[in-house]
């Protein structure tokens, strides 16, 4: 079977295949179907967006598609970035400018009021067109500086305290472990191993 991503987002497409490599199923994106249009995110939470994508790419192929949002929620930003995570310095913003907006909203704040979480949910529609959720979550706090090589987005800032590291910090496996997005992932297994085992593809 062959599940189209709606993303163009290498890191994520790299992430999903390491974490989905025992699956019995090909995994494609948007470019390498030629899908190329402009998907507009407006919704208000991280499940309206996930399926506005994969809506969107379902479409133009007859293939499943997999669709993720995904953000960082910051219990003293009362939930902020959340669905604007990639956004949250402007619409064009970098990386470096969305984590040096988030230490500066952050300078002087106490660890304990640092708490937050990675949130992903992965919406999967099959190629009958059926919709299914997946959600998963990552608890940990905003580290005082970036630290750690790895990972992309906010993953220098966001201390896992369970492993005392920052997401940039782990390995690929120790992250496709604990991640929010593995989480999800995993969430969605059994029912790709029964779409996969369905002769479908």
């Amino acid at each position: 079977m062959k599940i189209v991503l709606a993303t163009g987002n290498m890191h994520k497409k790299n992430e999903i295949e390491e974490i989905l490599k025992n699956k019995n199923i090909d995994i494609s994106t948007m470019k390498d179907e030629d899908i190329l249009i402009d998907i507009v995110e407006d919704g208000d939470t991280f499940e309206e967006n996930a399926l506005i994508k994969a809506r969107a790419v379902k479409a133009y192929t007859k293939h499943a598609v997999m669709a993720d949002d995904s953000g960082l929620e910051v219990a003293y930003l009362k939930g902020a970035p959340g669905v604007r995570s990639a956004r949250f310095a402007g619409e064009t913003a970098t990386d470096e400018e969305n984590n040096d907006k988030l230490l500066s909203l952050l300078e002087n704040v106490s660890k304990e009021d640092r708490r937050a979480k990675f949130v992903c949910v992965v919406a999967l529609i099959d190629e009958e067109g059926k919709e299914y959720v997946f959600r998963g979550e990552c608890q940990g706090t905003i580290a005082q500086d970036l630290m750690g090589e790895c990972g992309f987005g906010y993953d220098p800032l966001f201390f896992v305290n369970s492993l005392g590291k920052t997401y940039a910090q782990l390995t690929s496996d120790e992250k496709n472990k604990v991640s929010h997005r593995a989480l999800a992932l995993k969430a969605a297994g059994e029912i790709i191993d029964l779409l996969s085992q369905g002769g479908q593809g």
